[in-house]
């Protein structure tokens, strides 16, 4: 009598997907993804090659256009029916251009070479532009994608165990927290950025029961922060510099100086009053814009600063605000000058319960992959498309793989923000796959 225990028809279908996702396929995919450049507003050429591949790969899809150069790919993998479908979701725009003339000199004093689009190889990672968030998690979706559509078919073939909710593959334009990119050759919308791709592709109706989005951190989190935009504006009077002495003189941008300093203060304080057991939500200081750099001799009547602030999931964008107002009027007092404030832009926070099928198949694809009990982690603050997905109405959950460490790089990625964004450990690739694989087959069997 045999002692070998029964595999059931779902761990049939994850072993063979996970058959067909090697080391070396994964990093063929992200060098693919990293070698096209995809900067927030053109990123139809990679939305192209990732429809193409689904296409191969069996799945009805689809490069979604919002305009001519910002585009969704998107595609569906039909299953037997009766079941609830599941999306796979991640976004594919970088955070930074690679153009030197765009991105110098706020991204430091030059572009080293991961910070341009292209692909390296660097022992077991690759880097490039984003070529870890967004791209290498992209990639992830898409070998996956295609292993399962070459697992289910082979079954097929055979009289195998097929899925009964389909899978639906999304790769989505504009995820990143920007406004238009001011240059030729990107759209002149200001709403390329902020999730506007993934709001296109749910109102043109590629909804799912449920939805699970690849993007940065060795966990698995149901809720996470949203996003505000302010813009604190300093008033002062228009003079010139020979006049100085002479007529009534109040420099904006000195008084500017004051406000940032004092601003900077509460912005370190507002985590301590805004935790919640996942998110310590953070804002910075992005910004500062007063007076003609072509004409120094005089000062403007206006500067303005502008800030991004994390809003706790639980919190309303109507809270953050009369939070920030009340925060700037202090400051306005305490410096004797009528300051204005406006939010400019918001992203409310969500949260998808816990208990939520879709939270639970993946924490449970993440442990039985790692081996280790999943726990949350705290202090989170980080905004993705995860916010738009939910609150449209689909649970989401969200999982994807820690920064790459390594001595064999030339800057550590793990303290260094853009080597972080920008080098992906295909080790890291291979067993975020493994996770995606289980719960979409957990889900959709």
């Amino acid at each position: 009598m045999s002692t070998v225990p029964e595999v059931s028809a779902a761990e049939e279908t994850v072993r063979a997907v996970l058959a067909r996702v090697s080391e070396g396929r994964l990093r063929a995919a992200a060098r693919a993804v990293a070698e096209i450049p995809s900067p927030t507003g053109r990123e139809a050429p990679l939305a192209h090659l990732l429809a193409d591949r689904l296409t191969a790969a069996g799945f009805a899809a689809t490069a979604q256009h919002i305009d001519a150069t910002q585009a969704n790919a998107v595609g569906r993998l039909r299953g037997r029916g009766g079941g609830e479908d599941l999306m796979l979701y991640a976004p594919i725009d970088t955070l930074t251009t690679g153009d030197e003339a765009l991105d110098v000199p706020w991204i430091g004093p030059g572009l080293r070479p991961d910070m341009r689009a292209g692909a390296r190889d660097e022992g077991p990672f690759v880097s490039g532009l984003g070529a870890s968030n967004p791209k290498g998690h992209a990639a992830c979706v898409l070998v996956v994608a295609e292993a399962l559509a070459e697992a289910l078919a082979e079954a097929r073939s055979q009289g195998g165990p097929e899925l009964s909710g389909d899978v639906v593959v999304a790769f989505g334009a504009g995820g990143m927290p920007t406004n238009a990119v001011e240059a030729e050759g990107f759209p002149p919308r200001a709403n390329t950025g902020h999730g506007v791709g993934c709001s296109f592709l749910l109102e043109r109706g590629w909804y799912a029961d449920h939805a699970v989005i690849a993007k940065p951190g060795d966990f698995v989190a149901h809720e996470e922060v949203g996003l505000a935009w302010f813009e604190v504006t300093v008033p002062g009077v228009h003079t010139y510099v020979g006049s100085r002495h002479r007529m009534p003189y109040r420099n904006p941008i000195v008084t500017a100086a004051e406000v940032v300093t004092r601003l900077e203060g509460w912005l370190a304080r507002y985590p301590q009053r805004h935790r919640t057991a996942t998110a310590a939500p953070q804002g910075v200081i992005g910004a500062i814009v007063g007076g003609w750099e072509r004409m120094l001799a005089v000062t403007p009547a206006l500067c303005r600063i502008r800030l991004d602030l994390r809003m706790a999931p639980g919190t309303t964008p109507q809270q953050t605000r009369r939070d920030v107002v009340a925060g700037v009027r202090r400051i306005g007092d305490e410096l004797g000058v009528d300051l204005g404030v406006e939010m400019v832009l918001s992203v409310p926070a969500t949260h998808t319960p816990p208990e939520a099928p879709v939270v639970r198949r993946t924490i449970e694809a993440w442990e039985r992959t790692t081996g280790r009990a999943h726990e949350p982690v705290p202090d989170n603050s980080g905004a993705t498309d995860a916010n738009i997905l939910r609150a449209r109405g689909i649970p989401t959950a969200r999982v994807g793989m820690p920064k790459a460490t390594s001595d064999e790089l030339d800057v550590d990625p793990a303290l260094d923000f853009q080597r972080g964004m920008n080098t992906v450990d295909v080790r890291a690739m291979r067993r975020l796959c493994e996770v995606l694989a289980r719960a979409t087959v957990a889900i959709t069997a």
